[in-house]
This record gives structure tokens, sequence and C-alpha cells, in this order.
């Protein structure tokens, strides 16, 4: 049940309507005129137990009496009837039913019951469904309208998928009236089965499709959903609108960390992770529809402005700055060229004033000029109605003159009824059209933020020097303190002692039980010394009183001491008190900036752990400057999750405050996404504030909640971490020592050194072409995986050498469904014939049966005698590939046995 039975579905030969009618108001007879008046190619079966006609077709009065089989199954009866309906379906071999039926999980208990029902009945027939209380679905390119909207958009390459009916319906309207076609039109509704994740998927997987729109109200199963999205976002742009974005999602919360760390900017963290773009509104969502739609994507932000009033170039030039841009300074080249073809009194600079009497002829000679620019990246062009102005007649010069576009155009066609012909003229032309210029700015500049996305998703992360360690068994003794409690909530030295056993920077802290006690670890630290309340029911410390700075001698440690106790008791008197901590105080003359972070994290419900950054102090919450990541990171989104925040300009070096140690920052990070991916028990976790000292961050206070946690790690992510499970020593059959584990995004440089030492004949084996080097988008593709559904294992030269050396790779790469997938092998001249490759693949094969996959099948060339070999040897049968001199090796995972070392058993 995978996208094979959805292919089926949405390129249906024939189409069964069950609960088709021959009253013209009901749903089923509108999805009846609309097959049919759309023209749809395949054949129609009306399906009424009243067995009359149809709109004109002859009514069956089951799925079994139609004449032949059926790929698709509209369903517009009352809910109570849909679990037999798709029963039946399975019983005659439908591939998939759309569900129009509402009265589901929306109208309360009774309707989840019916849905639990449908969902079980279509499990057990193995039929796809889409729905239910959906509008249907449109693919205009076949003629297809499953649904019951009134009109068919034109065919494009611009695929939208709606849990909103009601919108659906809007934007079909607008994208009659602009000129936008749509490949696939998709109504999904309550998602009881295919949902986000199956269409970004087989919609990844349509060479007609260039761009995928989602409007979301929410998102179920995210992994399965991050999955899909980082997956197709890296090849066509996904767009999304979620509504829901209001603060009454945000529970209460323990820590400043819970507190910052809102649903919605949860979801902003996720789709920036996944590639995809966000928009706000309805109106971005359609304006970015259209450029999508109509024009290449931008190469950078420099954009011309062409305009024939002063005014709306410089309302353009304003929504610009809100992006902290400002227009495309013009070379001397292009002023000169501008010069030319200008009256002499225009604005010799950008925006582009052609003046008011501005003729069609100079509107096409000025955009020339900027378009063959090489310092520009798009023109928007303004018009204005004015007197001299012929608004539909400069619509065509610019549309004769867009038609050899190198780059992105955008028109704003300022006015009502004077302007509306012109609009038509370059919507029909392929130049999207904006009622004002900061609607075009705003269009422009979201398409030039997803190719900034996309930048981010390939950048290659740097390798720290010494790979890190982690003492998790130090790490877990410490949680089950917490987690033996009510309450859950660690001591600070509890807290502190978890984070050094990751290696978090921490500052020493040391629990005080009376006053001669807290005299005795302040001396052994030395002056001056921070005293502070240890208590799990006091969590925000500064508000009880519970903090004494800078305590210079024993006096003052004794009177701090006494203090802290009394402000405690009065604050909360029933609080369970540990003692008193004692911490050295870490101050500016010891290079302690000032500069006050707050690193933390907290575990969603729905996303997971989510790791938190930003100022810190007692005004984190009041300044909210921070930013979000979802683990796992590296060293690149580390980075990038600080680049997000106000305070990492002062990080950079500000003033008289010097630049702090970004390496350690990264460091600090990573270390803490790798305790919230080993431990799901963490609920929250702060470490508020960090101070730099010497340049290097050091957290002085630190507070972590625990909880049971009912999914184990690391499946309470929604990102598959790195799978560290499958990292061995092995010697291959010619006694060579090696590490297998699997390949990390930080390998981009050891693989550029494995593509070196290939042969042009081992090139051509492996890539079927004869290539030069490794671009940054194949290093990117080959090392910055989804560990969930792709395997890719390499051998590490394990000989003692002491630098990494990669010695060979293997990957399988599944189907989206899972249940079939590729494989690929390579490995380096220097170390064939050594029994790496069958290593590495059969350990692949390994895992891949244990993730369930059936069939591993790859292509190899004729030529390539040695990995024909390796594959019969494996198990795998080969045969000829169809008008093909290759050859296709296909191994039955099913029918193959492992010994405890990944090794396949040998009958």
């Amino acid at each position: 049940m995978g996208l094979l039975h959805l292919d089926r579905m949405l390129n249906p030969k024939s189409i069964a309507v069950v609960g088709a009618s021959e009253r013209p108001e009901s749903v089923g007879a509108a999805v009846m005129r609309n097959l049919v008046e759309g023209g749809f190619p395949g054949a129609v079966y009306p399906i009424n137990p009243r067995r009359s006609s149809v709109w004109g077709l002859q009514a069956y009065n089951d799925l079994q009496s139609a004449p032949s089989p059926v790929d698709l199954a509209i369903v517009a009866t009352p809910m109570e009837t849909v679990a037999s309906i798709i029963k039946e379906c399975g019983a005659t071999g439908v591939a998939g039913a759309v569900i129009l039926s509402a009265g589901g999980r929306e109208t309360g208990e009774k309707g989840r019951r019916l849905e639990h029902k449908i969902a079980r009945e279509a499990a057990t027939a193995k039929v796809r469904i889409i729905g239910p209380n959906c509008l249907g679905f449109i693919c205009p390119g076949a003629k297809l309208n499953a649904s019951f909207a009134a009109h068919m958009p034109q065919p494009g390459r611009l695929a939208f998928i709606s849990q909103s009916g009601a919108l659906c319906t809007s934007i079909l309207d607008l994208s009659l009236q602009e000129g936008i076609g749509f490949s696939h039109f998709v109504s999904i509704g309550s998602m009881l089965d295919v949902d986000f994740a199956d269409l970004i998927d087989y919609l990844g997987n349509d060479f007609r499709v260039t761009s995928i729109l989602l409007y979301a109200e929410s998102i179920p199963h995210l992994r399965k959903f991050m999955s899909a999205a980082r997956a197709v976002s890296r090849i066509k742009p996904i767009v999304v609108l979620k509504s829901g974005k209001s603060p009454a999602g945000a529970r209460a919360a323990s820590s400043h960390t819970g507190a910052m760390a809102g649903e919605d900017a949860l979801y902003d963290a996720a789709f920036r992770r996944a590639g995809v773009l966000r928009v706000a509104t309805i109106g971005e969502l359609f304006d970015c529809a259209e450029l999508l739609a109509k024009q290449p994507r931008p190469e950078g932000p420099r954009l011309a402005i062409i305009t024939n009033a002063g005014g709306p170039g410089v309302m353009a030039a304003d929504a610009l700055a809100e992006y902290g841009l400002e227009p495309a300074p013009l070379s001397e080249k292009t002023l000169e060229a501008l010069n030319a073809v200008l009256p002499p009194w225009w604005s010799r600079n950008n925006p582009v004033d052609i003046l008011g009497d501005a003729s069609p002829e100079r509107y096409a000679k000025a955009l020339q000029v900027c378009v063959e620019s090489s310092e520009v990246d798009g023109v928007l062009i303004i018009l204005t109605p004015q007197a001299m102005t012929d608004p539909t007649a400069g619509a065509r010069q610019v549309a004769a003159m867009a038609a050899k576009r190198p780059c992105p155009i955008l028109a704003s066609w300022m006015g009502g009824v004077n302007v509306e012909e012109g609009r038509r003229v370059l919507n029909q032309a392929g130049i999207p059209t904006y009622a004002t210029p900061e609607q075009a700015i705003a269009a422009f500049m979201e398409l030039y933020q997803f190719a900034v996305n996309q930048k981010m998703l390939k950048e290659i992360p740097k390798r720290f020097r010494e790979d890190l360690t982690f003492d998790e068994e130090r790490a877990r003794r410490v949680l089950q303190r917490g987690l033996a409690r009510p309450h859950g909530m660690l001591t600070e030295v509890e807290s502190k002692e978890l984070m050094e056993a990751y290696g978090l920077p921490i500052t020493v802290t040391r629990l005080a039980h009376h006053e001669d006690h807290a005299v005795v670890l302040a001396r052994d630290m030395g002056f001056p010394v921070v005293l502070k309340i240890c208590s799990p029911d006091i969590v925000h410390k500064t508000e009880a009183g519970g903090i004494v700075l800078d305590v210079q001698n024993e006096d003052q440690v004794r009177a701090a001491y006494r203090t802290i106790l009394e402000r405690a008791r009065v604050y909360k008197p029933d609080a369970e008190i540990h003692g008193v901590s004692v911490q050295p105080m870490l101050r500016t003359a010891q290079g302690a900036t000032g500069v006050e972070l707050i690193v933390g994290a907290k575990r969603d419900d729905h996303f997971g752990p989510v790791i938190l950054f930003g100022m810190g102090g007692i005004l984190a919450e009041l300044l909210k400057d921070r930013s979000l990541a979802l683990p796992p990171l590296n060293r690149s989104l580390a980075h990038r999750l600080m680049e997000d925040t106000k305070v990492y300009k002062v990080l950079r070096g500000y003033r008289n405050l010097p630049p702090a140690d970004m390496a350690s920052l990264e460091e600090l990070l990573i270390r803490l996404s790798q305790l919230v991916t080993d431990f799901p028990e963490i609920v929250e976790l702060d470490m508020n504030p960090v101070i730099l000292q010497h340049g290097r961050p050091w957290a002085v206070d630190a507070r972590v909640l625990v909880r049971p946690s009912s999914v184990p790690s690391p499946m309470h992510l929604i990102i598959s971490p790195y799978p560290a499970r499958y990292e061995k020593h092995a010697v291959t059959t010619t006694a060579l020592p090696v590490f297998v584990r699997p390949i990390k995004p930080e390998d981009a440089p050891l693989l550029v050194d494995l593509f070196h030492v290939l042969s042009p004949t081992s090139i051509y084996f492996r890539f079927f072409s004869p290539i030069k080097e490794l671009s940054e988008d194949m290093l990117a593709r080959f090392t910055q995986i989804d560990y969930d559904r792709e395997i890719a294992l390499v051998a590490v030269d394990a000989s003692g050498t002491a630098q990494e050396k990669l010695l060979g790779v293997a990957r399988v790469i599944s189907d989206p469904d899972g249940k079939k997938a590729e494989f690929a092998v390579l490995v380096g001249d220097p170390w064939q014939g050594k029994g790496i490759g069958a290593l590495l693949l059969e350990n692949c094969l390994h895992i891949a049966k244990e993730r369930g996959i059936e069939t591993v099948w790859g292509t190899v060339l004729r030529e390539n005698t040695q990995m024909l070999a390796l594959g019969r040897k494996l198990g795998f049968s080969v045969c000829r590939v169809p008008e093909s001199t290759d050859c296709e090796l296909t191994i039955d995972l099913r029918a193959v046995t492992f010994d405890e070392a990944g090794r396949i058993q040998r009958s």
C-alpha cells in the first residue's frame, strides 16, 4: 500500500462514484457532472442501488456489478455506510477511495468511532483513502475533476494540497482569474490515511510537478512529514501556509525555555529544517504560487525597479528595506545603457524612474537593459495610470520583451478598471501581477528565501578536531534520581552533574548543608564566590531572593547562607530545601564579557525535543531574543541557530566586546543536542545564564525537569539521528581491519579524497558517466542523508593510520513505501578485491531486512564483471534490462537469513 496504489488513485483509468444520484443538487451528481463535462477519458460508473440513469450513464447497484475493474471509488454516502463500502472496494480490487462524506471526528466521539472502523477496513482491504470530509481532487492535465468543485483549473506544473475544502474553492477561483495552472489540486480533509507526507513523496517523484503548495491546519505524523519534505524540497520548492499562529497553544511551563518555545515557533523551526518556505497569509501563498508557476528562481536578492512614478518606486525600496536590502546598485555600464534609451531627466539611479510620460517602447527598452545587466537578479515593473500612459499597450510591450527572460520579472499595474486589461495581458504572458509594489517585493523575497534555504540545506558542516565523547551511564544515573521524585526536578548540582557527563561547560558547583560546610567550600574554591538556594520547588531563584553574588570572605559566606534560607522560607514556606550551593564568581576582570546567554531544551508532545538559544539573564522571557532548532545538530546547524538571534552580532564582536569562541558555542549546542537525543526523559532543561569567559561559554546556573517517556530514543525525535548502533569493527575476508559506520554530513571531504583515488573506469561503473569531480550538490546528496530512508555505510581504514580515510561506501535507498530499495557500492581502486564491497553491502542488506524492506535491486553495467560476481556471490539474481545492455541485480530479502555478524548465511 504505497505509491503504486496512490498512482492508480490519482491516474485512474476507471472511476466509480458511489452514492451517485439523479438529483442534480446532490454531491454525487455534482461529481458525475464534473467527470463527464470535464472530458475524463476513462470509464465512469455511477453506483446507485436504485440503478437509475445518472448524468446520462447507466447506474449499477454495487461495485461488483461494474463491467470492468475500478481504480478509484469516490464515496458520497452517509458516514455510517462508508466502512462497508471500503470493504467492498477491497474485495473488488479498487486501489483507493476518495471519501467526500462528512460526519467523522469533527462531530465528536461517534464520528471518531466511525473513522476508526473505516481505517480498520481500509487497512485490511489494502485500500488507500483520501479524506473523509474533503472536496476531492483535480488533475487538469488528465481532464480529471474528481471533486464537487464548480470549475476545472488550467493545466500547469504547480501542485496544491489543502486541508480546507473551502480554501480550495477560493484558490481555484483566483487561479482562473490570474491564469495560474495546476498539475494537481487535492483536498485531503481529515487525513484518515493519505496525508501531506504521502502526497509530497508522490508529487516529488512526478516530473510534471515543479512546485508544491500546502495549506495546513495541523500536520500529523511529523517525523514522516519531515522525512518527505526534506527529501523533496531539495529538488522542488514546497511552500506552506500553516494556520493557528495564536499563542493560545503555548502551555504554562516551569522554565524560561518552556515559556519561550511556543507551538507556532516550533513549526517555524521544523519548516526551516525541512527546507520548506512558510508564508503568513492566503494572499502571500497565492502571490508566491503565481511567481513559482510563472517565473524562474532568482540567483540573488538584487532587484531592479522600473517605475513611471517616484512614489511607488520609493514604496518598493522601503519594502526591500524591511528585509535589510536596497535596490540593486547599477554599474556605470548599465547607467550608460539606460542613458541611451531614456530622457535626460530620468532618475539615474535604482529605482529607475522613467517618468510619467513613459511610452510602451520606453518601458520595453528600460526592461531590456535591466534584464541584460549582470548586477540584476530580478526586475519589478511598476505602472501607475496617468494621462499619457497606455497600460494595455505597455503590458503588451513588456510581455513581448519578457518572452526571453533570463531572470524573474514581476509587474505591479496599480489601479482598477484602467489597468485591468493590462493585467490580463501580463498574466497570459506568464508575468505575475500584484496590486501593490509591497506585494510584489514580498513574493520576490519569498522566492529568494527559498534559494537561500536550498543553499543552507546543502552546506557541508565542518568537523571538530576530535570526536566528541559522552558518558551515557553517568548521565543515566543522575536522571534516575529525578525520575524517582514526584516532581521530577533535579537540583542545580544534579543538573550540572548531568551536563558534565555530556561535556557541557559548567562552573564547578558544590552543595553545602550548613554554614561551616559553605565556608570550607568557598575557601577551597577561592573568593569571590556565589551562593544559591538549592531546592527543586524554587525554580526561579532570583525571584525568591535565593542568589547572593560576589561573596568576598568567610563572614559574608555565613551571612549569605542565612539570608538565602530565610528568604526561601518566606517565598515558599513548604519548599523542599536541600541546602545552598557554592560556586566561583565569574567576573569581567577574569575575562567575562558581561554577555548573558540562555541555552536550553524542551520536550514537546508533537515535535519531541527542541533546542533554544538566545539572550539570557532575568530578562530572557521579556526580550524574547531567541531561536529554535530541532535535534540532531551539526556545526552548520548550530551556527545557523545562533545567527538567527540579535545577540549573535554581539557574539561576533561589538565595540569593546571581544568576539566569542564560536567553535566552543557550536560544540555546546551539539553536546546538548546529543543529550536530549539520548534521553527522551528530559522534559525541560535550562542553562541560564551562560556567561562568556575569554570567549568560551560557561553555564553558571542550570535546571532540569525529567518525566518518564513512553517513546524510546531515538523515536522521540522527528528527524532521524545518526544511528551509532550500526558502528562496528570488522575484518574483511582478506584480513583487512576496518571500522564500519554510517556516513555523516562531515564526511564530504573524505568522500572527495576517496573519489580522487578512483580510476576513470571505476567512476564510469559507479556513476554511468565520466564525471571529473563531485559537485557540491552531489556531496550534499551523498552525505546528508535521511537515516530513516537511506542506509549508507562507509569502511574506514582501521590499520592504525593517523588520518581518517574512507576505503569504500555502500548504500541502500528505499522507496517511500519502505518495501523496495536500490543499492550502490563504491570501493577505492587501491582496496578493490579485498572484501570491502561485500562486507559493506552485506551489512546494508542486513539493516534493510531489519527495517522490513523486501526487495533490493540495482543496475550494473555489463562490463562491471566484479560487481556482477559479487552480486551472484551474495545471492542476487542477474537479468538483462529490456532494450539495454545493462544488467539488473535483484535479491528477495524475505528468503535471506543473516548470522549475528550481519553476514549472509549460505546454504
